[in-house]
Order: C-alpha cells, then structure tokens, then sequence
C-alpha cells in the first residue's frame, strides 16, 4: 500500500509520524473519512470544505491548497489502483515538544491512506441492525463541538466497547439532557408517519457528509425531513429507523434495546433513500 505522507508517495512500511507528534501525543488533528465508488470520490469538495472548517475552529493551518489536497488524494487513489474504498484523510498538529502548547508545533503533519473498508456485513443491510443505548454521553457542544471532526475520538471508542459488551454492532448516545445525539459513528433518522426526523448539531450530532446528502434525496423523493429533538421513546415507536455515515452508508435498525421497530424489517422509505443513495455516489463527486 502507498501512502502520502508531507508530499511524499511511500510505501506504507515507511509511513511513519515521530512520538512527538501532537496528533499522537494530545489528539491534537482533524480528519475526514471519504468514499470513493467505482474512480468517483464522493462529495469531495465538501469534505475537504469541513476539513477547512475543523482546521479553521482549532487554529491549524491547512498545509495545501483545496485544490492541491483534491490532487493528492486522487493520486493516492492512483496510486494504490483504488477504485473503489475509503480514503482517510487526517492533518495533526505536527511535531512538538512535552507539553500541550500548539505554537511550539513547528508545521503540520499530513497522511492520505487509500484502502478497502467493510463497516457492517451485508446480512444487516438486508436484514437491519439490532442496536442499543449505552451509558456514556456525547460529549456536549459546548464543551467539544460535534462540528469539529477531530481526532478526540475516545468518547465515541467508550461508548463502542459498551456496544459491544452488550452483543452489538452499533450504539446509541444521549446529550447531557437525555436527547439522542447520535450513534458511536454513525447519524440516526427516524421515519414517523412519513416525514424524516433526525438530531441537531445543537444535541451533538455531527453534521455528515451522508447525512446531509439524506437532505437532498428527501427533498429529491417528495419527503418531509427536518432536525428535531428525538428521545429513545421516539425511536422505540419510530415507523423506520436507519444509520447514516462515510463508511456505513445507509444501513436499516430494526430494533433498539430489544424493541422491534415498525414491523421489525427495513422499511419502505428507507429502501427508497438506500437506492436513491446507491445511484448518487457514483455521479456526485471528482473523478481520478
């Protein structure tokens, strides 16, 4: 596997970052997970405008141009003969020294990894996903935004190992207040009588990349869709229920903490989003 790391295309034994990295040391970076489907990378641009956004709220400098970072993730694609995958995208602070201070970080580190991924196995995505709330809260806007796509990710591990301690794949996360904000990776919308309802960035959601292209297919299908504050009841008694993210796409839920969800099958209006999906990503976006 080749890998860009600081202008440099190399093999992905010699792609290495000192221990005095602030990204490893502090978690001090940001990063984007992109899709690339059949030489389309998809919605590109909006993810490396996000990325901008997150350097801009954390005070890093972006080391390239939009344009020369489209470049040099389509050449890592290239590269590695990826036409379909997922490409990681990450820029931390850089070397420095012990201590917290950014400014001593002389210049920022920049890796593209091209590769394949497989998030959940097909049979949830024909048969939904059985998922639960856990204990751990999202981490509230105020003090962390959501908006800021960082490399602080250990609340979101925490909560993935109380998934899994509990035979899940997948979990749910409330704000401070009780409001559902989002999964451990992945947004949640909900489908009642119709109409699409999914979290705010206000209760701690990230804003997505998928999730805001669910927006676009809504408005493109006829659909009602709208943020509102959903709690678990609403989930529990929700018609449909499904996922959203890079690396999850769309995937169905068809139960939350062993309540059956609508009928306890995919819905109707989550195949039609899924498909309306499937054709998207392979037009919207830049071609390597």
């Amino acid at each position: 596997m080749i890998v860009y790391l600081d202008g440099r295309y190399v093999d992905s034994t010699e792609a290495k970052v000192s221990v005095f990295d602030h990204g490893l040391l502090y978690g001090d970076g940001v990063f984007e997970g992109i899709r690339i489907y059949n030489g389309n990378v998809y919605r590109l641009d909006d993810h490396l405008e996000r990325l901008e956004q997150s350097c801009k709220a954390i005070m890093l400098d972006v080391p390239l141009s939009r344009a020369a970072m489209a470049q040099a993730v389509c050449e890592t694609c290239r590269q590695n003969k990826l036409t379909s995958g997922y490409i990681r995208l990450v820029i931390t602070r850089g070397v420095g020294d012990l201590g917290l201070a950014p400014w001593l970080c002389e210049k920022p580190t920049l890796f593209i990894i091209a590769s394949k991924v497989s998030l959940y196995p097909q049979e949830h995505y024909d048969n939904g996903l059985s998922i639960v709330t856990v204990p751990t809260r999202r981490i509230a806007p105020d003090a962390l935004p959501p908006t800021i796509k960082s490399l602080n990710y250990l609340n979101n591990i925490l909560a993935k190992i109380e998934a899994r301690q509990a035979g899940a794949l997948e979990a749910i996360m409330l704000n401070a207040q009780g409001y559902v904000a989002e999964c451990t990776a992945d947004n949640v919308f909900i489908i009642q009588k119709g109409e699409i309802l999914t979290p705010a960035a206000s209760a701690g959601a990230l804003k997505g990349i998928t999730r805001a292209t669910i927006f676009d297919i809504a408005r493109e299908l006829g659909l009602q869709i709208r943020e509102a504050d959903l709690t678990r009841h609403d989930i529990w008694c929700a018609d449909e229920c499904f996922l959203t993210g890079t690396g999850a796409e769309v995937i169905p839920v068809v139960k939350l903490d062993s309540r059956v969800i609508g009928n306890g099958k995919p819905g109707p209006i989550t195949a039609r989003v899924l498909a309306s999906f499937r054709q998207r990503v392979l037009t919207e976006g830049t071609r390597i």
